[in-house]
């Protein structure tokens, strides 16, 4: 699937059904080759093969089609081009528990040097972080009632799709999109896409470094698995100084069982952290221990049954 993608497989396909060998001549790639491939997606139900000639499937249409509203195309070259390299020193990585990009990708410094590299990169991962916010950021709003809160600011908030989910479900609800001056660039964007600008807004800032905006809901999606606990215990007392009593903060993560097995994609995920970032996935019982070191005083975890849970603390 990476492949396909990376190559453009999906793309040419959405304009008409072809032969390999019409494929191939059109893509430049081997004719033998590409019908193995071919063959491939098709066992795993990415593509239909009817008398030799390849069609996309409707999943395909919808995820791996690159102009899709809902692509996941940038998160799969994502994947292809740094993840899946990256993983291949999985092994230096439990040896000295420690990020590959040096390794890997000859990149120093923090880890967001590496996905915001270039323009293109950073707009490559971003694109592929929307579409996975598009599948999770609705069930993780409606995973508790939000309803008394007034003002939601999305730290670390990328291309704003949980803010604008969480706007679309909560009538009284205003939201900021808080990020780096390139990030709010493009989440700007996407509010203006979704025809929510008089609700949504973007905000520059770093989370770590400046002043937090005034909230009585922050979110952090995708935020927290990112840091060691020492830099999360850092960001959650930061925000529990600018909330309200009564305010709260939206976690949106995948949670661990409390033994730490399973599920399976939580697992997964762990090691992700491991070879890309400082941070790992936790369990609930161990974010709520974090939530409430910081002053939280009520944690409740929910599962969601999409790629990522939630976790609602609210301050006594």
């Amino acid at each position: 699937m990476f492949t396909a993608v990376t190559l453009g497989v999906f793309d040419r396909l959405h304009q008409a059904p072809a032969k390999a060998v019409e494929l191939a001549e059109q893509l430049k790639l081997h004719a033998g080759a590409l019908e193995r491939l071919l063959d491939g997606c098709a066992a795993l139900g990415l593509l239909h093969k009817e008398n030799g000639q390849y069609s996309n499937t409707a999943v395909a249409e919808h995820y791996l089609w690159s102009e899709s509203p809902d692509t996941l195309s940038g998160y799969i070259r994502y994947s292809d081009e740094a993840l899946f390299r990256m993983w291949s020193n999985l092994g230096d990585a439990v040896r000295e528990g420690t990020p590959r990009w040096k390794q890997t990708m000859g990149v120093d410094g923090a880890i967001f040097s590496g996905f915001y590299r270039d323009e293109n990169a950073m707009r490559e991962f971003l694109r592929g972080m929307h579409g996975f916010g598009m599948l999770t950021s609705p069930p993780v709003v409606a995973a508790f009632d939000l309803s008394r809160f007034h003002r939601m600011v999305d730290l670390g908030g990328g291309t704003g799709h949980l803010a604008i989910a969480a706007c679309q479900r909560y009538a009284q609800l205003q939201a900021v999109v808080y990020d780096l001056p390139r990030v709010t660039a493009i989440a700007r964007e996407n509010i203006a896409a979704a025809g929510i600008e008089d609700r949504v807004g973007a905000e520059d800032g770093d989370f770590f470094a400046d002043p937090l905006p005034e909230a009585d809901l922050y979110a952090v999606g995708r935020i927290l698995h990112d840091w060691n606990d020492e830099k999360v215990a850092v960001l959650l007392h930061k925000a529990i100084e600018r909330l309200p009593p009564g305010g709260a903060m939206l976690v949106a993560e995948k949670q661990l069982n409390e033994d730490g097995v399973g599920p399976l994609a939580a697992n997964m995920q762990s090691l992700n952290m491991l070879v890309v970032t400082e941070g790992r996935e936790r369990s609930l019982g161990e974010y709520a221990r974090l939530l409430h070191d910081a002053g939280f005083a009520q944690v409740e975890g929910k599962r969601t049954g999409v790629a990522l849970d939630a976790i609602l603390a609210v301050k006594a």
